[in-house]
């Protein structure tokens, strides 16, 4: 059996060389400079990241004002383009004004007729109270001068009365005289005839010498002056049967002028009852007085309707220069010369420059977030920008309990889902008006909640 040899020792390896010992201290110089560089920016993160809260979730927001017609009408003439700048009560676009204008006009000459009717409604008011006065005065002395007629009616009938009985006395006077004439007649009748009897006698007597010329003589006196007597009383009855006529006729008059009086009171009565009736129309003055004032009122109602018609037309012609709302830029400029316009058909839209930052943090990270802390916002299309802003209000409510189908957490399997809530930051200064920024652009937001 042979015998195994063993190999022989290995020389001792040599030690580094100097060179790689040197390469060797550098490389663990580097690595511990860069654990050192490492740690402290670790730190430095951890520490700015325990104290500040940020996230991509964010964009720019701002007021977007629409800009649409108060009246509807033909486009006239359009003085912006897009994106351009106006101020506050710049003239943007205005309508075609001729039939405005015709209906102001028409309101005006409305207004002024209304003027005119109420004008002659308190003219008709003065001379209503005049004029009713004076009516209640002629009315009250028309009745009084009526009552003087009736009463002096009434004394005519008195003396036609009295004439009437004057007039019965006096015929009857003239017609007793009248049968004592005829009476005395029929006397004078029986003595003519004796005393032409005795004369008869007598004168038949004379040629037998019974009785003497001296009887003859006075027989025949005695005939001739019973003759005489008979005449005289004869026309004494005729004398006394006139004075009856008469007597009997102014009798008759008596009594028509009775009669005629006697209508007179009717008359003066009835001019009484008009007279009465007059007054109580005049008495009705104060009536016509407050219907006429009423009249006039109504009319001073009509300047105000009228006055407020002209106003509104008035507007209505004003609303045909559409301005500016505020300052900001134009966008979606949707009006044309010569297109047709509605009310509230949107034109176009004003941005002002007034802009914010809405941010929807994590429900996690505004534990320590407040109102008044600051922040700093990043714009994605201008990264080497950074604006100072501060925190404004944190909305009371997530995103998600605001959207149109909020969720409903009761129904169905439910999984946690961390909740983003609004949060307002605001910049301390406007923006650089060289930056063309906007509503909806996005950013991101830096908050220290230390």
């Amino acid at each position: 059996m042979s015998e195994t040899t063993s190999p022989l020792p290995s020389a001792e390896p040599a030690g580094p060389s100097p060179r790689e010992r040197t390469r060797q201290k550098r490389v663990r110089l580097a690595v511990a400079v860069v654990l050192i560089v490492a740690a402290a920016v670790g730190l430095r993160h951890y520490l700015h990241t325990r104290n500040h809260e940020s996230t991509d979730d964010a964009s720019l927001e701002g007021h977007v004002i629409p800009v649409s017609p108060r009246v509807p009408g033909h486009v006239l003439r359009v003085h912006v383009t897009d994106n351009q700048e106006v101020k506050a009560g710049d003239l943007l676009a205005e309508l075609d004004p001729t039939d405005f204008q015709v209906r102001l006009d028409q309101a005006r000459a409305a207004l002024r007729v209304a003027q005119a009717r109420t004008l002659a409604a308190r003219k008709t008011v003065d001379l209503t109270r005049v004029t009713s006065g004076a009516s209640v005065e002629e009315a009250t002395a028309g009745v009084t001068r009526a009552r003087s007629g009736v009463e002096t009616a009434w004394a005519q009938v008195a003396a036609a009365r009295s004439r009437v009985d004057q007039a019965v006395a006096q015929r009857a006077a003239v017609e007793a005289s009248a049968d004592q004439a005829a009476a005395e007649v029929v006397a004078a009748e029986a003595e003519a005839g004796r005393a032409g009897a005795d004369l008869r006698r007598y004168q038949d007597a004379i040629q037998s010498r019974g009785v003497s010329r001296q009887q003859l003589d006075l027989a025949t006196a005695t005939a001739t002056s019973a003759r005489a007597r008979l005449d005289a009383t004869r026309k004494k009855v005729a004398a006394a049967r006139a004075q009856a006529a008469e007597a009997a006729a102014a009798e008759k008059t008596a009594r028509e002028g009775l009669r005629q009086a006697e209508a007179q009171i009717g008359e003066a009565q009835a001019r009484v009852g008009e007279a009465r009736g007059r007054l109580a129309s005049a008495d009705g003055a104060p009536h016509q007085v407050a219907a006429s004032r009423s009249q006039a009122d109504a009319s001073s109602a009509q300047i105000e309707q009228a006055t407020a018609a002209v106003r509104e037309a008035e507007l209505a012609l004003s609303y045909t220069r559409i301005l500016a709302p505020e300052a900001g830029r134009v966008t979606k400029k949707a009006a044309e010369p010569g297109g047709f316009v509605q009310v509230g058909q949107p034109l176009l839209a004003i941005v002002p420059r007034t802009l914010w930052v809405v941010a929807n943090f994590k429900e996690s990270q505004i534990s320590r977030m407040r109102p008044g802390q600051r922040a700093t916002v990043t714009v994605d299309a201008f990264p080497d920008v950074h604006l100072k802003a501060h925190v404004d209000s944190i909305q009371a409510g997530t995103g998600s309990r605001f959207s149109l189908l909020p969720p409903e957490n009761a129904t169905g399997n439910y999984v946690k889902v961390v909740q983003r809530v609004p949060v307002k930051i605001v910049f301390d200064e406007a923006p650089p008006r060289e930056l063309p920024l906007g509503p909806g652009m996005s950013v991101e937001p830096e908050v220290e909640v230390r």
